[in-house]
């Protein structure tokens, strides 16, 4: 089954999930959420999750499947999303993917997991010479594997450093050599018609917005959301205890951050997190038309995709 996938997408706090449910709405369509925390039960205020009443406008794939302690892959997440798409297809409706976390994002316009099997051994081994020795010990040894360079690898990750030197100890092949062969594999999507959109704003604006959200979600108890999911096994998900609003509110807790500094900390990382999402979707997306949220007619979202 094959079809056409509408793909919205847009830094922090833009305005997606509005424009969301106004284009779903007026196009027949469901949604598939591509936001990395809204997976988690109980992380509603921190991730700005679509309320009770915003869900109910529209029916909605992929928000609140799994509990916090628990982990999921992209390849579990194009898993899910693929039998979500062939679902909202069958019932003759049309699919409106929307999210801005890019890992995940990119499974619909690419591969998402190489085939190199890597033995439990060797992944323990490497993880405990990471304790042992530390991240400059690992980065060293990838170096050593790779002398034409470690491509684009963010070597301040140690989840990313240790899952490429696995990898390449585990194939005998580089960086370059595995990126070459990853890109030549078909992708969760292959086949299917893709319109990609992309929201943004001009900083000033952007910015006012990211105040009024942390506002908001201080407003409404995300301190004590953060408490009740820390007793839920919050940080036994790194990417979840790792995510803006939660890391500094756990800061906060253990009395690593002033209380009275926390909003303006959450505020402050989520305009360096949207600086980031800006370069990776100018780089790593499709070519797409972007549109100023505040001046869009609904009509024109896709008409130039």
């Amino acid at each position: 089954m094959a079809g056409t996938l509408h793909v919205l997408t847009g830094p922090t706090a833009v305005g997606k999930t509005e424009w969301a449910l106004r284009w779903a709405e007026a196009h027949n369509a469901e949604i598939v959420s591509c936001d990395s925390l809204l997976f988690y039960r109980g992380m509603d205020i921190g991730t700005a999750k679509p309320t009770r009443e915003e869900l109910a406008r529209v029916p909605h794939h992929l928000i609140d499947v799994c509990d916090v302690a628990d982990g999921i892959s992209v390849v579990d997440y194009a898993q899910r999303a693929k039998i979500a798409v062939c679902e909202i297809i069958s019932r003759k409706r049309q699919v409106l993917v929307t999210g801005g976390s890019g890992f995940y994002l990119k499974c619909f316009f690419g591969p998402v997991a190489d085939d190199i099997p890597v033995e439990p051994v060797l992944r323990a081994e490497l993880e405990s010479k990471l304790l042992r020795e530390g991240l400059t010990s690992l980065v060293a040894a990838l170096e050593r594997l790779n002398p034409d360079g470690l491509e684009s690898l963010d070597t301040a990750n140690p989840r990313r450093v240790l899952r490429a030197l696995e990898r390449c100890m585990a194939s005998g092949r580089t960086l370059s050599e595995l990126a070459a062969a990853f890109a030549r594999m078909p992708g969760p999507f292959s086949g299917w018609k893709l319109r990609l959109a992309r929201l943004d704003l001009p900083p000033e604006r952007l910015n006012a917005r990211i105040d009024a959200r942390v506002k908001q979600m201080m407003d409404r108890g995300l301190v004590a959301e953060v408490t009740a999911l820390r007793r839920q096994g919050l940080e036994a998900n790194p990417s979840a205890a790792r995510a803006i609003g939660y890391r500094e509110t756990l800061e906060m807790l253990d009395g690593r951050l002033p209380a009275e500094s926390l909003a303006s900390e959450i505020a402050q990382n989520t305009r360096r997190l949207v600086k980031k999402q800006r370069t990776w979707f100018r780089t790593q997306l499709p070519d797409h038309p972007v549109f100023l949220a505040d001046k869009l007619k609904l009509n024109d979202l896709f008409a130039q995709a």
